[in-house]
């Protein structure tokens, strides 16, 4: 497995993990902060930036990654190295907001219009408060994406900036992310069997991370309910209604969900 996958393995791995909670809100408590040495300061403090630094450390590539809580240190970690670019690469680090000090985050894809992350301290659903680790899907040009840190790995990756090769990168106008691999459509069909599979907690996960939950616990391996609640939600949040609506997974919101195949 190369750095970038493993980079990606991990940080893909850690989709669905919520913060704590206290008193009716989202603390800032979470796992990250005190296993990485020298961050342990930073529990119950803004962490998206320590969850990046989580993410290089448990993929072995931390000299290659900022380590640190402040995004607009890590901005100027990769600026003084000469690896900072506006254009998105695979298993790079992005920063977003005034001078990219007000979050950050790991891509695993782009295309021409957008760019493709797992991200620390968010959510989906347009809360100021985070909450935990999502994937989420940006538009590459709005003005709160500020730019993007290469990590020096080895092999390269694959970028979108012409001048990739400054980077020791390869240019390409899309990417879907080295290493990724979502899990094909099993059909409707499938699920009418009240299946018990990974697939059905990789997918209640990723619903999770959408903001779709119907859980009162888990997602788990079972078919349930639930599992058949959290989809219609997914499937009202991509804008279909009634029967369309109903539930049971069907090809495109199924690839639009991404599910990590497993």
């Amino acid at each position: 497995m190369t750095q970038v996958s493993k980079v990606l393995s991990v940080a893909g791995g850690e989709v669905g993990t919520h913060e704590g909670k206290a008193n009716g809100h989202w603390n800032n408590h979470q796992k990250y902060s005190t296993q990485v040495p020298g961050l342990e300061w930073s529990d119950y403090q803004a962490w998206c930036a320590t969850f990046v630094s989580w993410v290089a450390l448990k993929a072995g590539v931390s000299a290659l990654f900022p380590r640190t809580a402040s995004c607009a240190t890590g901005v100027s970690w990769f600026k003084q190295r000469g690896r900072f670019s506006q254009y998105p690469a695979v298993g790079a680090q992005v920063f977003y907001g005034n001078g990219g000090g007000a979050h950050t985050g790991i891509v695993t894809g782009y295309d021409g219009t957008h760019v493709f992350t797992v991200e620390g301290n968010t959510n989906t659903n347009g809360s100021a408060e985070g909450d935990g680790v999502y994937k989420r899907t940006r538009v590459r040009r709005d003005s709160y994406v500020y730019g993007y840190g290469y990590p020096a790995y080895s092999g390269g990756s694959t970028s979108a900036d012409p001048d990739a090769k400054r980077f020791g990168y390869t240019h390409k106008t899309s990417a879907s992310g080295a290493g990724t691999a979502y899990a094909p459509f099993p059909g409707a069909a499938w699920f009418k069997k009240n299946p018990k599979s990974a697939l059905v907690t990789a997918m209640g996960k990723r619903l999770v991370a959408e903001g779709c939950s119907a859980y009162k616990s888990g997602p788990g391996p079972q078919w349930t309910k639930a599992d058949k609640d959290s989809y219609a939600k997914w499937q009202r949040k991509c804008g279909y209604s009634g029967a369309d609506a109903d539930g049971w997974p069907g090809k495109t919101t199924w690839d639009k969900l991404r599910v990590p195949a497993v």
